[in-house]
């Protein structure tokens, strides 16, 4: 089995009061809610169904990626700050509603955050990301647990896409998304499995 052969598989976090309330959550800390706790013991199910292959598991440092892990039965490998949200600057704690009443058309994926990450910033740590999954995947498979906007942006860059088409793909929380190769073409194979 070679690179062709193995996948990279993303999971999101459970849910939180902020991404219940719709409030970009980047960098602040944010715990689980029972719903959420119950979302990632869920999520455990899917992933067992696709029987991965010497999983390395990899996820961003904060708490509710790691709990998320936890709760999935993941034993996590590495932590790192490339798999972290976006950096919501100004914005972190806002909703889209409340950011827009400034900035009309704001959207993350076109826009960037001001005193955060700028599309590009974010683009190049997708494509960072995206190269040390190929990297590891010659010899299995690669497990993200990461946060909505920063897995939608791996997936964009996964399939080559810029990384304004993001907004077209959508990861509620504790969903799971596939990424894998047909005949050696970088595919998205599978987007929102869930436990639910």
């Amino acid at each position: 089995m070679g690179l062709h052969d193995h996948r990279l598989v993303l999971l999101r976090h459970g849910e939180t009061e902020w991404s219940k309330s719709g409030q970009h959550t980047g960098r602040t800390e944010v715990e689980l809610t029972d719903a959420g706790r119950e979302q990632a013991q869920l999520a455990a199910g899917v992933l067992g169904e696709l029987k991965l292959v010497d999983p390395l598991v990899i996820s961003s440092p904060r708490r509710r990626s790691l709990v998320t892990a936890e709760l999935a039965g993941l034993s996590v490998d590495d932590v790192t700050e490339q798999l972290a949200e976006w950096d919501y600057g100004s914005y972190e704690g806002l909703t889209t509603e409340q950011i827009r009443e400034s900035v009309p058309d704001w959207l993350v994926w076109t826009h960037g955050c001001p005193g955060g990450e700028s599309v590009a910033q974010v683009s190049e740590r997708a494509d960072a990301a995206v190269t040390t999954a190929l990297r590891h995947m010659e010899s299995r498979d690669v497990v993200f647990v990461s946060h909505g906007h920063f897995s939608r942006a791996v997936i964009t860059r996964w399939v080559e896409l810029p990384l304004v088409e993001g907004s077209r793909f959508g990861m509620i929380t504790a969903s799971i998304a596939v990424c894998g190769f047909e005949h050696g073409v970088r595919q998205l194979r599978a987007l929102g499995l869930t436990g639910q």
